[in-house]
């Protein structure tokens, strides 16, 4: 027996190492925010979105940020919104593959650049179907079929620059594996 509980343990950390399943959350316009000036076409241009992945907009008062179809982005059409946001950091859960429109609904904000769109690819892995639960930010999205609900918001401590954080998946995974020593173990 104590030969096999070093080798459990080995497997375990060689499986929770191996397993490849990140997911990306991209602050957007890194260091310069949600903000008129920035170009965030060229800000998305060099990156890949998938499902999964999170979108993070930092801004202060003064700006939303508004989910709109493909029609009101190209207009900066204000006022049917799929989803809108104002009160700080906001962070969007990408949960559907396809086209994603972001706006800032204050007079002149759209206009002046604040306006992004992403293309986001199906993941690989099963496990970030699309659901019907809730975001984690609390309001809803097209990308997951959700009407919005009460507005709260998670204050992001993320760089300047688009970082990687583990999946509650391979969260979960870990902490079974973990369990699973611990119970083998005494």
């Amino acid at each position: 027996m104590t030969f096999s509980n070093p080798l459990i343990l080995g497997f375990f950390l060689v499986i929770n190492v191996a397993v490849p399943t990140l997911a990306t959350v991209h602050t957007v316009g890194d260091k310069s925010g949600w903000a008129i000036g920035s170009d965030y076409n060229t800000w998305a241009s060099d990156k890949t979105f998938a499902v999964g992945d999170s979108l993070v907009f930092n801004y202060g008062a003064g700006h939303t940020v508004d989910e709109v179809k493909e029609s009101d982005y190209k207009s900066c059409t204000t006022g049917n919104s799929i989803s809108t946001d104002s009160s700080g950091p906001t962070t969007i859960p990408l949960k559907k593959a396809g086209t994603h429109y972001f706006i800032c609904a204050v007079p002149g904000h759209c206009t002046g650049g604040m306006k992004l769109s992403v293309k986001v690819k199906a993941s690989s892995s099963a496990s970030s179907a699309p659901s019907a639960t809730p975001s984690p930010s609390g309001k809803g999205s097209p990308s997951d079929g959700t009407p919005a609900a009460t507005t709260t918001t998670t204050p992001s401590t993320q760089s300047a620059s688009s970082s990687t954080s583990i999946s509650p998946i391979v969260a979960l995974f870990f902490t079974v594996s973990w369990i699973l020593i611990s119970y083998i173990l005494v």
